[in-house]
């Protein structure tokens, strides 16, 4: 280990074999660092926060700080908890849960840049970015390998889903179904083609969700229950990449985004 004399580390903290501490960073009590990660002058990670192996705190960063909620309660006790080789850059915030023995879950190889914010109880899956700038309201659940431009807002209890392209600025107040590019407020902009293709689906793949994604959003009507319609008939959903976003419309408490084209 490489720790700086002048960070302050409480002795109930685990840290690491490999790991690097800079000058003045702040440790508190029960937090548990993984291997080779690097925490960078003046980083604060506050109590309970896990961190898996590889990863990296910028300067700044506030990793397990209580929640933005009037009237929270600090003495209850619930935990942040970061995966493996995650990035956090310059003055990235990651709020601890406001319910007991709840987490906010950073998923592995995720990437927030700079300012990025991450509210309480937000779960990120393995993979996601956040540009600069980014906020995540509370409650906030990101699929995997999904991308949120610089400075989107996202409403609380919002659902993204995997493989989606969240636009810079945009606001989104209702669910994102996965595999879609979403704009503006709340608008759906078609599928994340460039995504999928990175991502390694197959043509077959990329077809069946073409049919699922026109099958629900052309036309106007009740979302929920045209996906429900298209689910029993036999031309859509016949991929797992198209059953799955067919049925991401069967829940959720926020309602979902529109599309542009009639």
């Amino acid at each position: 280990m490489n720790i700086h004399e002048t960070a302050i580390i409480d002795p109930s903290a685990e840290i690491g074999e490999g790991t690097a501490v800079g000058a003045g960073a702040l440790i508190e009590a029960g937090v548990r660092i993984g291997r080779d990660c690097t925490i960078a002058a003046y980083a604060i990670i506050r109590k309970k926060t896990t961190l898996g192996d590889a990863v990296q705190v910028d300067s700044f960063c506030v990793v397990g700080g209580d929640p933005q909620s009037i009237g929270f309660d600090a003495t209850l006790e619930s935990t942040v908890v970061i995966g493996d080789r995650v990035i956090l850059r310059e003055a990235v915030t990651v709020h601890r849960p406001e319910t007991a023995g709840a987490q906010t879950v950073i998923g592995d190889d995720c990437f927030l840049m700079a300012n990025a914010h991450v509210a309480h109880d937000c779960r990120l899956a393995k993979g996601v970015v956040l540009a600069n700038n980014v906020m995540l309201a509370g409650h906030v659940y990101i699929g995997e390998k999904s991308v949120v431009g610089g400075g989107a807002g996202i409403h609380q209890f919002c659902r993204i889903g995997a493989y989606c392209m969240v636009a810079g600025n945009a606001s989104i107040t209702a669910d994102v179904p996965p595999y879609v590019m979403a704009a503006e407020r709340s608008e759906a902009h078609g599928l994340n083609l460039v995504g999928l293709r990175r991502g390694g689906f197959e043509q077959r793949e990329i077809q069946d969700l073409k049919r699922c994604y026109r099958a629900v959003f052309f036309g106007g009507g009740n979302l929920r229950k045209k996906a429900e319609e298209a689910a029993r008939e036999t031309e859509f959903g016949t991929t797992p990449a198209g059953a799955r976003f067919l049925s991401f419309f069967e829940s959720g408490k926020r309602g979902f985004i529109q599309s542009t084209r009639d």
